[in-house]
């Protein structure tokens, strides 16, 4: 499924992080969609990633592409902290007022993804592959609860265990919180 397809009326930004050296927590944070494959249909996973340390801030599921469960992401991941820079595709979810307007209001800086550019993107995207590769497609899921429980386990595993090349071959906590 099209996942990132901009609503009629949504504003769309700029792209911020061309050119840009990332070298610090909350600098620059992003959010993505993804599908999780069920033996019966699907679920839609959206995750709030730092760039810097590559540490997942929060991650919802949904049974639907609507706003809210976007929302709850964003809500739980500033409860970590506020980014400089919060860069989304151009999804009706993470265009819309009410995603924007919460991005405003702490005084953030909203960046966007060009149309097909995958790579402006590249934190998110190659955490997508490492998440279906490490979890998703070694458990397939029966239901929306096999999914939840598997992914708690899994993002604790990435955020406090895996060790990341990037990051000098420690986890993501241990450089996101310093």
């Amino acid at each position: 499924p099209r996942l990132s397809q901009p609503a009629a009326g949504h504003t769309i930004y700029p792209y911020l992080l061309r050119g840009v050296t990332v070298d610090r927590v909350n600098q620059v944070w992003s959010a993505d969609i993804t599908y999780i494959r069920l033996q019966a249909g699907f679920v839609y996973l959206v995750a709030v990633m730092d760039w810097f340390s590559r540490y997942v801030l929060s991650w919802a599921l949904s049974i639907t592409l609507d706003l809210s469960f976007c929302v709850e992401a964003l809500e739980q991941a500033l409860g970590h902290g506020c980014p400089e820079i919060f860069n989304t595709d151009q999804g009706g979810q993470f265009t819309s007022q009410v995603f924007t307007a919460r991005l405003k209001q702490g005084g953030i800086r909203i960046s966007m993804d060009g149309r097909g550019r995958a790579l402006d993107n590249v934190f998110v995207e190659r955490l997508w592959r490492t998440v279906k590769q490490e979890e998703v497609y070694l458990q397939d899921y029966q239901s929306v609860q096999d999914a939840r429980q598997g992914l708690v386990r899994y993002f604790v595993f990435y955020n406090e265990e895996r060790l990341h090349q990037a990051l000098g071959y420690r986890p993501p906590a241990a450089v996101y919180s310093g």
